[in-house]
């Protein structure tokens, strides 16, 4: 790959967050009365906007009911702050190393921008990305639009920057536009579904990804 920006999702890929989505998501659902899913379908749609997550995993849902789970959901996510402690393993030095190589760096999530918000800067990661867009302010994965208004701040072609995620809505979102992308075998998806979608390499450990970005 010849790029010059590198796009990270967050959840899952920067920060270990995917389980406590997941029991938020239960939590303020089966409060509200809708019946409980197996682990797996919360886990599954970490990723996606709320509206699009909540969509898949009780179809029908009205949208009044949606928000309803919504801010139930924020209550019980906002209850636990993300910590420096939550950043994977090597990946806050990963993050730095980019930055300090003359790429760009930037953040596309299916979090809200007040989730984000808050995560950069009690994460600590921050001060590193260029720009960063979230699902409620533009369209939700796997649409591709968080990434064209990316490489459109940054004035680059899809070819030029690459996607990290460790969800298939991450790979499907650049594999639309034609722009490469990595996956990560330590959040929601393993090798077997990444590989759907003709990724430029999956790995499973933080020295992986170093070696694969040339860092």
């Amino acid at each position: 790959m010849e790029i010059k920006a590198v796009i990270f999702d967050w959840d899952g890929t920067l920060v270990d967050s995917v389980d406590h989505i997941a029991d938020s998501l239960h939590q303020a659902a089966t409060e509200l009365g809708y019946p409980a899913l197996e682990w797996e379908a919360y886990r599954d749609i970490i990723g996606l906007g709320m509206v699009e997550a909540l969509g898949r995993l009780y179809p029908g849902i009205e949208h009044e009911e949606m928000l309803a789970i919504r801010e139930r959901y924020a209550t019980y996510f906002f209850s636990k702050v993300t910590t420096p402690q939550n950043v994977f393993d090597g990946m806050a030095e990963v993050v730095a190393d980019i930055r300090r190589s003359g790429l760009g760096c930037s953040v596309a999530t299916g979090k809200s921008r007040r989730g984000l918000e808050q995560a950069l800067t009690s994460s600590g990661l921050g001060v590193h990305f260029d720009i960063t867009r979230c699902a409620d302010e533009t369209r939700s994965k796997p649409d591709p639009k968080m990434l064209e208004e990316i490489l459109d701040f940054y004035g680059f072609e899809p070819k030029n920057a690459v996607m990290i995620g460790d969800t298939r809505y991450d790979l499907e979102m650049a594999q639309r536009i034609g722009m490469p992308s990595i996956g990560v075998e330590w959040g929601v998806h393993k090798r077997d579904v990444l590989g759907d979608y003709e990724p430029h390499a999956v790995v499973d450990t933080v020295s992986d990804l170093r070696a694969v970005l040339g860092l």
